[in-house]
C-alpha cells in the first residue's frame, strides 16, 4: 500500500538487443497509489541533443515485474533492479528489507542504496520465476515509510538445453516383405527450454544412420520403410540413429541421439525343400514294425510357426509296408515299419515323400512353389532268423484211452533263411511238467509218454520249441492246445447218498424214495441211465426198482406191513446202467430204515441210529465227527508226552547251533586236596576202581546200558607206571561199545595221567614221595591268592609239620 507522502521509486536498467531501445540508457518511474495499479505522477526525465532538459509526463504502468537472463556466466553479482522511496533524501535515514524467495541467500539488497543483486546463476529449468516483497524502513525509528511492496524476477530462457529422447536406445519389429512406406515405430525427443519463448525448443528429427533402408519425418519422428520388400532371410537386424535438433534444425542448435535396433519379423515366404533328391537307408530285415527305419530333414528358411512342415507318401511299390510322421520338435520326417520284413521275398522298396508347409501364406503362393519331393530306397538287410511255424497255434484232439506212444498230430517249422538250416524240436518242460507228451526232435511228431484221463484233466496246453542245428540261441516256440476226448470209462452211480426210511404200516406199491445217478463221463449226445434192481435180490426182495425212463428211478414197497422189532434195516441193490458204448454199469446200495409212522406217514419212531439221522446229522457226518474227535485227542496225548519226556531229558549241551564236534564243559570247581569229597584222587591212580555201572551225565539213567567192559590185568609193579596208551584204548572201546553213546563225534576227557616221560609229571598227585624234597617258601612270593599255600607249605611250619 504506497502512501501519498511516499513515492517509491524504481530505476530498472534494460539492456536490450532491440534497435528501438538505443539511447535509453536509464530508466526512473515514480508510482503512486496502491501496488498493480497505474500512477498518474509517473516522470520521464532526460536532455535533448543540446543538452536542454526535457521532462514529460505520461500514464504510468505496471512495474512489478523484473526480467533476468539466466545461466549468467560474469564474475560479479548480476544486476537485477533498484528499489527507491521518494521519501529517501539521501541522508542516510532510510534501510530497504527485502523478503521473499531466495531473499538473502540468491537475491540481496543493498539497504543504503536498494540495488538489488542476483549472487548465483539461476537455471529457468529449476525455478522460472521468483516472488520478492520491498520496503522502506527509517532507520532511527524503525517504522516502515510506506507499504510493503510485491513484485516477480522472472528468468529469462536461453537455449542451454538440448532434445533428449523418451528411450534410448528403441527396440522395434516389423514384417519382411512390407511395402514402401510401412510405418515401424515413432521416436520422441523433449526439450526442456521454453517453448513460448523463441524456437529453443522446437525440435527437428533427421536420419543420420540407416539409409536407404529407412527413413523418419521431421516433425513427427515416425520412422517408415525407404525400400520395398526387405527379406529376412538375407538380412535380418538392422541399427538407425535417429538426431534431434531444436532451434528448428538452425545452425547453432542443441541436438541429441538414439539408436534404434530394427528386426525384420519372418513371413512364410519360403517353402521346404530336401537337401538330396534320393536317400538310401539299409534296414535288418528283423526290425519290428512299428520302429523307425529312415529320419528325413527338409529345411526352411523361414522360422518358428512359418518353419512347420508336413511329410507324406505319395508313391510306393509296396502298398501299405511304410508310414511317415512329423516329429513336431525337430521338424523330421520319422518313417516307421508297418509290417514285418522278409529279405527272401523282398529285398528293396522305393518311396516317393513329399513335404510341404503347415501354415503357407496365401500372398507368397505365386511367387515359388510351396512343396517338394525326393526319394526314399529302403535296402533289407538278411538277419540270421530263428525258425519259423507255419501256423500260428495247434489245436489236437486225442482220446482219452489212447495207449502210451500215440501220435496225436506234428507241428512244423522251417528255417526261413537261404541257409535253410534243420531244425530241431522239444517241449518247454515247464509247460508239461508231469511228461504226459514228448516231441520226436527231427519230424515234430507229438506222442504221448503217459496215459490220459479227461475227468482228471480235459485240456494240455504245451509249448514246443523249434531250434536251428547251426545256431542253437535261435528258437522259436509255438503253443500246442491238446484236447482229451471222452471215452464211456466211468459207470454211473448215485447222484447223493440217500436217507431212505420206511413204515411199518407202509402199504405194497408205495414209493418211499426217488433216486438219480451222475456220470464222470460226458456223451455227445447227453447222459441216459437205466435203473433196476439186482438179479440175485430179485427173488427175495422186499422193495422193487422202477425206471421213471428220465435217468430217476422210484423205490417202491413190495409188501403191506414192515416190523421194526423183526428187522430194521433193509439193502436194496439198485443197478444203473448208461447207454453209452461200452456199456458201463454199477451197483449201488440203498439202506432202508423202518420206523414207527402215524397214519399220515410221519416218522415217529426209528432204531437208535435213525433218530439220530432224522436230528438231521448224516451217518457220514456223525463218522466225520467222530474221527475228528479221536485225532485231537491223540494229538493232546502225544503232545503231554513230549512235555514229560522234555522234562526229564536236560542234555548237557543246550546251544541253538548243532552239537556236533563241540566240547561238554562241566564248569565244576573243586576244594582243593582238601576236599576229599568232591573227587575221589585214588580213582585216577586206579583206574579199575572205576564203578562198573557209573551212568551218564546227558542221557535219561532208565536207557542207559551197561558198558562191555575189558579186564586188563597189569603187573602190580606197573600199576602206577602204566602206560597211558593202554588206559585209553580201554576207555576207547567201551565208548565203542557203549550203545546208549552219541551219534556224533564227541571229546571224551578221562583225567588220567601217564608216567615215564622226560620231563616228569606235572602233577601234584605223586609228589607224595618228594615233599620233603621240595622249597615252598617260593609261594610267599606269588601274592595274597596263594597265602594259605604258603602258609600250609612254606617257611618254618612246612618243616614242623614234617617233623610231626
Amino acid at each position: 500500500m504506497l502512501r501519498g507522502r511516499t513515492v517509491l521509486l524504481l530505476v530498472f536498467l534494460w539492456v536490450s538487443q532491440c534497435s528501438h531501445s538505443e539511447g535509453l540508457h536509464a530508466l526512473r518511474r515514480t508510482s503512486v497509489g496502491r501496488q498493480g495499479t497505474s500512477g498518474a505522477g509517473l516522470t520521464l526525465t532526460g536532455q535533448d541533443a543540446n543538452g536542454v532538459p526535457l521532462k514529460r509526463s505520461k500514464r504510468g504502468w505496471m512495474w512489478n515485474q523484473f526480467f533476468l537472463l539466466e545461466e549468467y556466466t560474469g564474475l560479479d553479482h548480476q544486476y537485477v533492479g533498484k528499489l527507491h522511496s521518494d521519501g529517501d533524501h539521501s541522508d542516510g535515514s532510510i534501510r530497504y528489507v527485502l523478503t521473499g524467495d531466495g531473499a538473502g541467500t540468491l537475491f540481496i539488497i543493498d539497504e543504503n542504496s536498494g540495488d538489488i543483486h542476483a549472487t548465483k546463476r539461476l537455471d529457468r529449468e529449476e525455478k522460472a520465476y521468483y516472488t520478492l516483497r520491498a520496503k522502506a524502513v527509517n532507520k532511527f525509528t524503525n517504522t516502515s515509510l510506506e507499504g510493503e511492496s510485491e513484485f516477480i524476477i522472472k528468468i529469462h530462457d536461453i537455449n542451454d538445453n538440448e532434445p533428449k529422447f523418451t528411450k534410448d536406445p528403441y527396440f522395434t519389429h516389423v514384417p519382411e516383405m512390407s511395402p514402401l512406406g510401412t510405418v515401424v515405430t515413432q521416436v520422441t525427443a523433449t526439450d526442456a527450454d521454453d517453448p513460448t519463448y523463441g524456437n529453443s525448443a522446437r525440435v527437428v528429427y533427421s536420419i543420420l544412420q540407416g539409409q536407404p533402408y529407412f527413413s523418419v519425418e521431421p516433425n513427427t519422428g515416425v520412422i517408415r520403410t525407404a525400400l520395398p520388400n526387405m527379406d529376412r532371410e538375407t538380412k535380418e537386424n538392422y541399427v538407425v540413429v535417429i538426431q534431434a535438433k531444436d532451434m528448428a534444425g538452425q545452425m547453432g542448435g542443441l541436438s541429441g541421439t538414439t539408436t534404434v535396433s530394427i528386426t525384420l519379423s519372418d513371413v512364410n515366404d519360403n517353402p521346404p525343400r530336401f537337401p538330396k533328391s534320393l536317400y538310401e537307408f539299409k534296414v535288418p530285415e528283423s526290425t519290428e514294425p512299428g520302429s523307425t527305419v529312415a529320419v528325413l530333414r527338409a529345411t526352411d528358411a523361414d522360422i518358428g510357426r512359418n518353419a512347420e512342415m508336413n511329410y507324406r507318401i505319395t508313391s510306393s511299390d509296396s502298398t501299405a509296408m511304410f508310414d511317415v510322421s512329423t516329429n513336431r520338435s525337430s521338424q523330421e520326417g520319422v518313417v516307421t515299419l508297418r509290417k514285418p520284413l522278409d529279405f527272401e521275398k523282398k529285398r528293396s522298396y522305393t518311396l516317393r515323400i513329399q513335404v510341404e508347409n503347415s501354415n503357407p501364406d496365401s500372398r507368397f503362393l505365386r511367387y515359388a512353389a510351396t512343396t517338394d519331393e525326393t526319394t526314399v530306397k529302403l535296402i533289407v538287410e538278411d538277419v540270421d532268423e530263428p525258425p519259423a511255424f507255419d501256423r500260428a497255434s495247434y489245436f489236437m484232439e486225442v482220446k482219452e484211452d489212447a495207449d502210451v506212444g500215440t501220435i496225436i498230430g506234428s507241428v512244423t517249422a522251417t528255417d526261413p533263411d537261404s541257409s535253410h538250416s534243420p531244425v530241431r524240436y522239444s517241449i518247454d518242460r515247464r509247460t508239461d511238467m508231469d511228461r504226459v507228451f514228448n516231441v520226436h526232435s527231427g519230424n515234430g511228431s507229438i506222442f504221448m509218454l503217459r496215459t490220459l484221463d479227461r475227468e482228471e484233466n480235459a485240456w494240455h496246453n504245451i509249448s514246443v520249441i523249434a531250434t536251428e542245428f547251426t545256431n542253437p540261441r535261435l528258437m522259436s516256440r509255438i503253443a500246442v492246445y491238446i484236447r482229451v476226448l471222452d471215452v464211456n470209462d466211468n459207470a454211473p452211480t448215485f447222484a447223493t447218498y440217500y436217507e431212505t426210511f420206511v413204515c411199518e404200516n407202509a402199504k405194497a406199491n408205495q414209493r418211499i424214495q426217488t433216486v438219480s445217478a451222475t456220470d464222470a463221463d460226458e456223451p455227445n449226445s447227453g447222459h441216459r441211465f437205466f435203473f433196476s434192481l439186482a438179479h440175485d435180490a430179485s427173488g427175495k426182495a422186499n422193495f422193487t426198482v422202477r425206471d421213471n425212463k428220465d435217468n430217476t428211478a422210484g423205490i417202491l414197497t413190495r409188501r403191506n406191513t414192515y416190523s421194526r422189532l423183526h428187522r430194521s434195516t433193509y439193502l436194496v441193490p439198485v443197478v444203473i446202467s448208461d447207454g453209452e458204448f461200452p456199456m458201463q454199469s454199477s451197483t449201488n446200495t440203498l439202506t432202508v430204515r423202518v420206523c414207527t409212522c402215524d397214519r399220515d406217514g410221519n416218522m415217529h419212531l426209528c432204531n437208535q441210529e435213525a433218530l439220530v439221522l432224522t436230528a438231521g446229522l448224516s451217518t457220514g457226518a456223525l463218522m466225520a465227527i467222530i474221527i475228528c474227535v479221536i485225532i485231537l485227542l491223540m494229538i493232546v496225548v502225544l503232545f503231554a508226552a513230549l512235555r514229560r519226556q522234555q522234562r526229564k531229558k536236560e542234555p548237557l549241551i543246550i546251544s541253538k547251533e548243532d552239537v556236533r564236534d563241540n566240547v561238554v564243559s562241566y564248569n565244576d570247581e573243586g576244594g582243593g586236596e582238601e576236599d576229599t569229597q568232591a573227587f575221589d584222587i585214588g580213582t585216577l591212580r586206579n583206574p579199575e576202581a572205576t564203578e562198573e555201572s557209573k551212568q551218564r551225565r546227558d542221557i535219561k539213567p532208565e536207557t542207559l546200558h551197561p558198558p562191555i567192559r575189558r579186564n586188563v590185568f597189569l603187573p602190580p609193579a606197573h600199576r602206577d607206571n602204566a602206560d597211558v596208551r593202554d588206559f585209553i584204548n580201554q576207555r576207547l572201546q567201551d565208548n565203542d561199545q557203549d550203545p546208549t553213546a552219541p551219534p556224533y563225534d564227541s571229546l571224551a576227557t578221562y583225567a588220567y595221567e601217564g608216567s615215564g616221560s622226560v620231563a616228569e609229571s606235572l602233577s601234584s598227585l605223586g609228589s607224595v614221595t618228594t615233599e620233603g624234597e621240595q622249597d615252598y617258601n617260593y609261594l610267599s612270593e606269588w601274592g595274597p591268592r596263594f597265602k594259605k599255600l604258603s602258609d600250609m607249605y612254606g617257611g618254618e611250619d612246612s618243616d614242623s609239620c614234617k617233623d610231626s
